[in-house]
Order: C-alpha cells, then sequence, then structure tokens
C-alpha cells in the first residue's frame, strides 16, 4: 500500500495512541504514507501531542481538542500498552486506556455514522502463556470491552476490529529478549512452559502490524466489523 491511495484512510484525520512504541509509530508512518492526517499520542517523544490514556478526563479533552484543530476524526487506533508484572498498570493501560478512547471516540463516530477503530491487543489474550498473568489478562479484557463495543457502533455503520500480535520486534520485546539465544527459544517454542513456537520462524517486523491494521482501517474492509485478527506468523494456531 505504499505510496498509493488508500481509500477509508486517504485524505481523513486518524487518532494514534502509543505513537511513540514501536507498532504505534509504524502505523502513523504507515498512515502519513497513505496520505492521513495523523494525531500522534503518547506520553512524550518527537512530534508527539502527551497524553495519558488512563486519565479518563484528559482523553475527553484530547479528543474534543483534536476534532476543534482538525475537524471530525474518522479513524482510530489504539496502540498504547504496556508489558509488565504489575496487575494494576497493565489493567489501567491495556484496558482502561483502550476503553477511555472507546469512550470518547465512539459517540462521535457512531452520530456522524461514520468511523473505524482499529484496537491493538494480543494473541496472548486468549492463549495462556505463563509468567504473563497480569499482562494476558489486561489483554482479554480490552478485547472483550472492544468487541462489546463494536457491536452498538456497527448498527451505525462504524466499524470496531482487533489486531492480536504475537511477538515483534519493539523495544518492549527488546527488554525480554536481550540477546540471541533468547530470540531463538522464542522462535523453536517451550515445552516445559506450554509455549509453541512460531511456524513462521521469524518475530514479527512493526510493519507487518502497520500494515494490517492500515487494511482494517480501509475501505478494502469495509464488511468487516467485531474481527480479532492475529498476526503471529501463526504462534497461536489462530486458536
Amino acid at each position: 500500500m505504499t505510496g498509493t491511495v488508500v481509500p477509508g484512510v486517504t485524505g481523513e484525520t486518524v487518532a494514534v495512541t502509543g505513537a511513540a512504541g514501536g507498532i504505534g509509530s509504524a502505523v502513523c508512518a504507515a498512515l502519513r504514507t497513505a496520505g492521513a492526517t495523523v494525531v500522534a499520542w503518547d506520553l512524550a517523544g518527537d512530534g508527539i501531542e502527551p497524553l495519558d490514556v488512563t486519565d479518563t478526563a484528559a482523553v475527553a479533552a484530547a479528543w474534543a481538542d483534536a476534532e476543534r484543530r482538525h475537524g471530525p476524526i474518522t479513524g482510530l487506533i489504539c496502540a498504547a500498552g504496556v508489558m509488565s508484572d504489575d496487575w494494576d498498570r497493565c489493567l489501567a493501560v491495556n484496558a482502561g486506556g483502550v476503553r477511555n478512547l472507546l469512550d470518547a471516540a465512539l459517540p462521535a463516530m457512531i452520530e456522524r455514522r461514520r468511523g473505524s477503530v482499529v484496537v491493538i491487543s494480543s494473541n496472548a489474550a486468549a492463549t495462556p502463556r505463563a509468567a504473563m498473568p497480569s499482562y494476558a489478562a489486561s489483554k482479554a479484557a480490552a478485547t472483550a470491552y472492544t468487541r462489546s463495543r463494536g457491536i452498538d457502533a456497527a448498527a451505525a455503520g462504524v466499524r470496531v476490529n482487533i489486531v492480536s500480535p504475537g511477538s515483534t520486534d519493539t523495544p518492549m520485546l527488546t527488554q525480554l529478549l536481550d540477546d540471541d539465544t533468547a530470540r531463538q527459544a522464542v522462535l523453536d517454542g517451550d515445552p516445559a512452559r506450554f509455549r509453541l513456537g512460531i511456524p513462521l520462524g521469524r518475530i514479527a517486523a512493526p510493519a507487518d502490524i502497520a500494515e494490517t491494521v492500515l487494511f482494517l482501517a480501509s475501505d478494502a474492509a469495509r464488511h468487516i466489523t467485531l474481527h480479532d485478527l492475529r498476526v503471529d506468523g501463526g504462534a497461536t494456531l489462530d486458536q
């Protein structure tokens, strides 16, 4: 899709949370290449508008301000996320942040009967992972909330979808896999921890996730909603 007109994205205004992160920044780049105006939100970063997605009032105010400045926002990509053993932090960012953004965005989209939302969840939301209970629970909550809100939005023609990546080459993953042996273990799997490997034999690049998001945000996916698309190289056997 690089350098081409993407109906439903080109010429539109799209808000992205977690825009300074590995996947979020790749999503922003893909959207801009497709000719979208991007409202980039994160805690900090070059070209970023500061926003704490856990702050309900701040999210509502940021959404209203962005629409005043840019006109109707027709796309929302929720890419903000943390991977941590801290239950409260995971729930606040990964689930609460999604709730706050959807609660701010969907009423306006539904009223205009136009819009598309893509939430970045994780394949850990549906497949148990050893040593990741807080993260997995927060992503499962985000997925369930997104799909439930999407049912009401669908009646107004607003699409709400989920992208669930597996292991992706971002700073979040790098802090866990600090050498080649650890990375190879992800590809091979670990029977002792009931973890499958990655059948395609590679860790995803952020661009792999971004291109999937771009598809779901575009008119090419105009009849797709409530869908949870796993982009994990087959790691969960699509279960």
